[in-house]
């Protein structure tokens, strides 16, 4: 029997929690919904990771506040317009939508998070979304995640979302996501927004700790452009609806949590990788056998980082060079002359776009570098396999026993053309 069973519903797939997207015209030229309401009948347990960048959202500043707590309800979420750079107006502007949400669904000011993704330094139209909140409120379902997963979306060209549920403490527990993210993205907690809900019963300590034990390995592992955004905001509700015992400390049930919650996180960095701004292909960098995860998930990150390494895939161009020259200027430790490196690739590899997942399809793998020592190797081979539209690198160490993923994409002409006119 699997341990995981993949659902609809996205956000709204856990017991207690509703969706809705609408249009407000928050950026004038939008044509798709542009607000999402996500909304838990009891009070949840929350935490949250928001971006390292110095110059913080103003969302972001008003919800680190609201969230301090440990507890939430009800999250509203914009696209169009990133509240950053926008003062003491922008803060306001935030409370206001805080205070209003409230107001329409009864609950606490305190319990409502604000989130921003879009333009950078426009004041947001705020009365735009107070005026559309009746109607937030009225589309509220458990079919809302269709509406709400597109209302985030900006340059994505996809919606990212999944659900599945899980067996913990004798009950079925459910955990959804939807996230949105294209350009602007180095994470390190670009412009990343994601929202996990769940009911299953957990305390707001071990939800936290669950939190970041999974963003380190999923998340903060994906890298578009080196830009790490203003507005990053990651957030989770729990309202204990699946009625397990509460998980208040650590142990299986907490260690189930957290690997179901890692299924959801890695799924979701895959699918923002793989819709890059411009991008044609999706690019893992694994690494094995380094002496720690943290040299192993740095040495992955530098190598799907690097501009030469991007610009070769889409060029499907088996420059190894570049990722050695990465990783050599990194600062993670490894040792060059016990290094191997090859390219692996599946045919029709556009099921790792849809699921996440590499099964199926015919693997091919070339090795261009072996133990410091560089190979001669089918070219042709080489090629066929980097045109493929889910590329992995596999860089094999002798340092240690220590693995690291992370996920890029390929550096192409449309990232400039969308990134040199997305103000206007």
């Amino acid at each position: 029997m699997e341990k995981f069973t993949f659902v609809e519903g996205g956000v709204a797939a856990a017991e207690g929690f509703t969706a809705s997207g609408v249009l407000n015209k928050i950026k004038e030229s939008r044509t798709t919904y542009d607000t999402a309401l996500i909304y838990s009948d009891c009070v949840c347990a929350a935490a949250g990771v928001f971006t390292q960048n110095r110059v913080k959202a103003e969302c972001v500043k008003f919800t680190k506040g609201q969230i301090a707590d440990g507890k939430a309800q009800a999250v509203i979420m914009n696209s169009g317009n990133a509240n950053a750079c926008t003062g003491t107006q922008g803060f306001e502007n935030a409370r206001k939508e805080a205070c209003a949400v409230a107001e329409k669904l009864n609950i606490s000011e305190g319990n409502v998070l604000v989130c921003s993704t879009g333009v950078i330094g426009q004041q947001l139209p705020v009365e735009k979304i107070l005026d559309g909140l009746d109607r937030s409120v009225a589309l509220l379902s458990k079919k809302g995640n269709i509406e709400a997963r597109q209302a985030i979306m900006t340059t994505d060209t996809k919606y990212k979302e999944t659900a599945l549920k899980v067996q913990i403490g004798g009950k079925t527990v459910t955990l959804g996501t939807m996230a949105k993210g294209s350009g602007m993205i180095h994470i390190n907690m670009g412009t990343m927004l994601s929202l996990v809900t769940t009911d299953c019963a957990i305390s707001s300590k071990m939800l936290e700790k669950a939190l970041k034990l999974s963003v380190a390995g999923s998340y903060n592992c994906v890298s578009i452009d080196g830009d790490t955004s203003t507005n990053d905001t990651l957030l989770i509700l729990a309202n204990a609806k699946a009625g397990n015992p509460e998980i208040t400390g650590e142990g299986e049930d907490f260690d189930l949590f957290v690997e179901a919650l890692n299924v959801l996180n890695v799924q979701m960095a895959k699918k923002i990788a793989a819709d890059g701004e411009g991008a044609t292909r999706l690019v893992t960098c694994n690494v094995t056998g380094a002496d720690t995860v943290e040299n192993a998930r740095g040495l992955a990150k530098a190598v799907i980082c690097s501009n030469l390494v991007k610009a070769a895939f889409f060029g499907a161009d088996a420059n190894w060079g570049r990722i050695l020259d990465a990783m050599g200027y990194s600062g993670f430790e490894f040792t060059p002359e016990k290094t191997s490196v090859s390219f692996m690739s599946r045919k029709n590899s556009k099921r790792y776009f849809e699921d996440g997942t590499v099964n199926g399809g015919e693997q091919k793998t070339v090795k261009v570098f072996d133990h410091g020592v560089p190979l001669d190797f089918d070219e042709g081979l080489a090629k066929e396999i980097l045109t493929e539209e889910a590329v992995e690198i596999l860089v094999e160490l002798e340092d240690g026993k220590a693995c690291g993923t992370a996920w890029g994409c390929d550096l192409t002409y449309d990232y400039v053309k969308i990134n040199g006119d997305y103000r206007t």
